[in-house]
């Protein structure tokens, strides 16, 4: 009977231990199995876990600022530096200028060349006027009989083809404190034929600086084609690019007419003060050609 009785006892506690309610280790929270939630019948459901945010990191650069894609590209472009013979080049041009125009600025360096360039520009009565100015002043930077010996006896040699790869080459090498950073490359010559006489202005300073058509087209282009042609014997085209600033020095290529260039049809550039004033004299007139070209 002893006997008996512990196995009647171990079976009363197994069944104590089976009806124990079991532990629900989330709430429960009552869901309705009807439409209507004053309905008394429902059941209960785990509740879900409150949701996780997910917090994402993106890696950047240490820059404060985002960097914008023309400026990326312009970045990685070599900016010239200027020496000490260019500052020399610099100083002998902008006196034979100051005594073209009669009159000097104020301001130091590149600025202040630009502002005389400019008067020079506002100087001339007529656009012909300026460019012949021009063209004396760079008739000036030589010494004498320099161009006459030049023109004689190194422009005849390989029927010009020699003389237009030198030019282009000290053009590329004294002139980058004027026009910036340049490079001499090939170009297609009327005969066919190519050649190494051209030099190539990746943003020109002068037409960035000056911001205008009229002053890039009469105190560069047109002046600087024609003493090349007329002193030194050279034809010379060039092609400015109002777009982006850059430019084609084509040693070797005649420049085409006048009403032929469409340089000269181009029109003023937003950012140029003369047409900025001649705009605000002009509001009622729609005028888009530059008042200098």
């Amino acid at each position: 009977m002893s006997h008996f009785g512990g196995c009647v006892r171990v079976i009363a506690k197994r069944q104590q231990s089976e009806m124990k309610p079991l532990a629900l280790p989330l709430p429960l929270r009552p869901i309705s199995i009807f439409p209507n939630p004053s309905n008394p019948l429902f059941f209960y459901q785990p509740k879900p876990p409150p949701q996780t945010r997910v917090f994402r990191v993106l890696c950047s650069s240490l820059q404060s600022k985002p960097v914008k894609v023309e400026d990326a590209a312009s970045s990685s472009k070599p900016e010239y530096k200027p020496g000490f013979l260019d500052h020399l080049f610099l100083n002998l041009f902008r006196n034979k200028l100051v005594q073209e125009v009669g009159w000097d600025s104020e301001k130091p360096g590149y600025d202040g060349l630009i502002e005389v360039a400019n008067q020079l520009m506002m100087k001339g009565r007529t656009n012909s006027d300026t460019r012949e100015a021009t063209v004396r002043i760079l008739v000036s930077l030589f010494p004498p009989f320099l161009l006459e010996l030049h023109r004689i006896l190194i422009t005849p040699i390989g029927g010009g083809k020699v003389a237009a790869m030198m030019v282009a080459r000290v053009t590329a090498l004294t002139c980058q404190w004027l026009m910036g950073t340049c490079t001499v490359n090939s170009v297609d010559l009327p005969d066919g034929t190519s050649c190494t006489s051209g030099v190539f202005v990746d943003k020109c300073k002068y037409l960035e600086e000056s911001k205008c058509v009229g002053i890039c087209i009469n105190t560069c282009k047109l002046p600087t084609q024609n003493f090349f042609k007329d002193y030194m014997g050279i034809p010379l085209l060039m092609e400015p690019n109002f777009s982006d600033y850059s430019c084609q020095f084509k040693f070797g290529i005649l420049p085409p007419l006048a009403e032929d260039d469409i340089a000269l049809k181009e029109p003023c550039l937003e950012i140029c003060p003369n047409a900025t004033q001649r705009r605000e004299v002009t509001r009622s007139m729609d005028v888009p050609q530059c008042p200098k070209a």
